[in-house]
């Protein structure tokens, strides 16, 4: 029997599965932003459910609804893309947890797959959790989850937008959805002292978006595009996918663990 997801449940189902999932409940969350011509707006989303789901496939994990909007203002500068307030989504994220909490789930992993834009309200929402309610709470990032993997492949370059990575997980996500006839290689330029890229290794900035101004002038070069999505291929995609849904597994066992 297919395993359902928590919207899909009656109250009684997710009762059982509260109780058959050891209190570990998986929230994917994602963003709404322009992915370059060949990508959907909702890629970040759809890397995040499709590991959640991919998870469930395999164990009796509670999966919960994803939160489909993010912290995005840097892309705003071109159409589709919807930007939240950190203050809104870290009161979003709380309450999301208060609610399940109150029914028996005290261990929670968010899947983001909106890289590093989300990772510090994400970090506020899980604190705040962890001191309020004594729950657990663990985040989980592709890019963070994958340094060793990407460092074995060739042909694999560094984390941008839309670039190879995410472009090859899509293939196989949303093939549908994935138009890499449209895909043009703008390939991530070295910036002295930073980097976005969590497998960096040399010495680099902390994070800061982009001002509009300057995303704009960045986009009418490169229709949003950082990395080369040509070099993209659905092999690498299968294997990234896998190797991501391994790791998650790993995680959800050790908090069942504790």
């Amino acid at each position: 029997m297919k395993r359902k997801h928590l919207y899909e449940m009656t109250w009684q189902e997710a009762e059982k599965a509260i109780e058959s999932s050891k209190g570990v409940a998986i929230i994917p969350v994602g963003s709404i932003e322009q992915h370059g011509p060949h990508l959907p707006v909702g890629t970040d989303s759809f890397v995040a459910i499709g590991l959640a789901d991919a998870a469930l496939e395999q164990t009796d994990v509670l999966v919960c609804p994803p939160l489909w909007l993010g912290y995005c203002p840097h892309h705003m500068v071109l159409p589709g893309s919807i930007s939240i307030r950190p203050e809104i989504l870290i009161g979003l994220a709380y309450d999301v947890m208060k609610s399940l909490h109150t029914h028996g789930v005290d261990k929670f992993i968010f899947i983001n797959g909106h890289r590093i834009v989300n990772i510090i309200w994400l970090q506020l929402a899980a604190e705040k959790a962890q001191n309020e309610l004594g729950v657990k709470v663990k985040i989980f990032d592709p890019a963070y989850m994958s340094k060793e993997l990407i460092e074995a492949t060739e042909g694999m370059g560094p984390v941008g937008h839309a670039e190879e990575i995410e472009s090859s997980h899509m293939m196989v996500l949303h093939p549908e959805l994935t138009h890499m006839e449209l895909a043009e290689d703008h390939p991530v330029k070295a910036t002295e002292l930073y980097s976005v890229d969590p497998g960096y290794p040399k010495d680099t900035l902390c994070y800061v978006p982009t001002a509009c101004s300057e995303a704009a002038k960045h986009v009418a070069e490169t229709k949003g595009v950082s990395g080369c999505p040509t070099k993209s291929n659905k092999e690498f995609g299968q294997k990234y996918h896998d190797y991501l849904t391994a790791r998650l597994l790993q995680v959800i066992e050790a908090l069942r663990s504790e």
